[in-house]
């Protein structure tokens, strides 16, 4: 075989598994936006098929000596060509551990407990989902064998989110996060509070969703690239750097939380609009890391949207969408009320400093779930308790407690700490970015250009390109929680003139 013709083969293979990839995306995405309720099992037979033929695809002996033909010629290929192949590589090593009916049932598991996690979390009942529940942490204690046999079964899982991270690097970072701000949360719940309370008037979904359109034209999100939807839970689901959807859930008596779900989410669009051509469907198309997805995220979500400048900027706008709700408040009021702290039952709609708390006890329970430590029928009981032990609320029911969030339902252990590591890289990139470029002149005019600008050169355009540390390193430097900490200190003994 002559190496011109191995690579031919290697840009097929990587566009066929970008189009299961797409088709069982395009799945998902129907299933949790526009789909009837009882319509399951039909998408279940459908993407169990398409997991099975990926993945037979990529396993396949041909495959493997396609692979091993090109990493014997690596001196002859560019230095994307041995980049591919050695994702490829990593890929093929371990799915070729995964018995492929195994990976099947899996698939179609994952298709079953997201319809089943609705039901209960509907029903708050828990009780509906813990059955699946067990399954799913059943599969994925034998598949952390299957990635990697050296590494506790949680570290190998920690290592598909976030390539290097384990246990006790991040036993490490919460405990600096439970030292930093756990007194400072302390000394907030005594301080004089924020009025929030315009926040939860009345606001028309409709004029939400025309806000949201404004918030994605200020991100410079194109429309022509990127939709907006509505589901129970917001996510990004990227097919291309052409073709990327996000997702919001309005609630009528809460303006902030779809808000900042559109920044939130419309981060992660950023990220994936901005990887290079060249990578598109291929291997190294798509984030680095969920970590450093999350940096994103979170850096637009929080570093930008709840700042100042930001809210100053486009709160004339805001209440223009809003005139009755917002006619008697100041951008300052609005300033504040967004950065309020205050600890809270929900993830996704908790402030910026107690974010990292509610990661910190999916991440105590994972390690125990997957370490088997923890019984899935006393989930509820643990974490009703270290909801009040760190935060010191009482969790009313499975609704606003351990079924709150679809990542378990999705087979996503491991994946909760990256939102943590995400805000803690945001930080350090915000501390570099002031070092290179004028942040906030921009911003308090409403531009994100430059901002956008500066990450897409040092996070963006890379995709999967570099590891995510190099990704980490050339935006942050050597990483170090404590510039977090420090931040976020920085920021709310201001904010509450302690």
């Amino acid at each position: 075989m002559e190496v011109k013709e191995a690579l031919g083969q290697l840009d097929l293979l990587q566009k066929k598994l970008y189009a299961y990839n797409a088709a069982s995306s395009s799945l998902y995405l129907d299933s949790v936006t526009v789909a009837p309720k009882d319509t399951a099992e039909g998408r279940g037979v459908a993407l169990g098929i398409l997991a099975g033929e990926s993945q037979k695809l990529l396993t396949d002996e041909k495959t493997g000596e396609l692979l091993s033909f090109l990493q014997e010629h690596r001196g002859e290929l560019s230095e994307i060509e041995r980049r591919e192949v050695e994702e490829l590589q990593r890929s093929y090593r371990q799915l070729v551990q995964i018995p492929a009916d195994e990976y099947m049932e899996y698939a179609m598991l994952t298709n079953e407990a997201s319809d089943v996690w609705h039901k209960a979390k509907e029903t708050s009942d828990f009780e509906l989902f813990r059955p699946v529940l067990e399954r799913l942490v059943a599969f994925n204690r034998k598949f952390a064998g299957y990635y990697d046999k050296e590494k506790k079964p949680y570290d190998a899982l920690l290592n598909e989110y976030e390539r290097g991270t384990d246990m006790e690097f991040l036993d490490a970072f919460f405990g600096e996060v439970r030292e930093k701000l756990v007194p400072l949360i302390e000394k907030i719940g005594q301080a004089e509070q924020i009025d929030d309370s315009f926040l939860h008037r009345h606001y028309p979904v409709e004029s939400q969703r025309r806000f949201s359109d404004y918030l994605m034209e200020v991100m410079g999100l194109d429309r022509g690239h990127c939709t907006i939807g509505e589901t129970e839970h917001p996510f990004t689901l990227e097919f291309n750097n052409q073709d990327v959807r996000i997702t919001t859930n309005y609630k009528e008596d809460s303006v902030a939380d779809s808000m900042y779900s559109v920044i939130h989410e419309g981060g992660h669009a950023k990220y994936e609009l901005g990887i290079r051509d060249e990578f598109q469907y291929t291997v190294l198309a798509g984030g680095v890391s969920m970590g450093v997805h999350e940096s994103q995220s979170r850096f637009y979500e929080n570093i930008i949207g709840r700042s100042r400048a930001f809210v100053e900027a486009i709160f004339p706008k805001m209440q223009e969408f809003f005139p009755e709700q917002l006619g008697d408040v100041t951008a300052e009021q609005m300033y504040r009320a967004v950065n309020k702290v205050q600890p809270s039952l929900i993830r996704t709609e908790s402030d910026e400093l107690t974010y990292s708390l509610h990661v910190m006890i999916r991440y105590e329970i994972e390690k125990q779930l997957i370490g088997g430590t923890l019984e899935v029928k006393d989930v509820p009981k643990v974490w009703n308790r270290l909801y009040k032990e760190y935060l010191g609320v009482d969790v009313p029911d499975d609704k606003h407690g351990c079924l709150q969030d679809s990542h378990w339902s999705g087979g996503s252990f491991g994946y909760f700490p990256s939102y943590a590591l995400g805000s803690a890289y945001g930080a350090q990139m915000l501390q570099n970015m002031e070092k290179d470029i004028d942040v906030w002149g921009p911003v308090s005019k409403g531009d994100l250009s430059v901002v956008s600008g500066w990450l897409k050169d040092k996070v963006h355009q890379y995709g999967s390109f570099l590891e995510p540390a190099d990704v980490v390193k050339n935006a942050c430097g050597t990483f170090d929680p404590s510039v977090y900490t420090d931040y976020l200190t920085k920021k709310y003994t201001e904010l509450y003139r302690l």
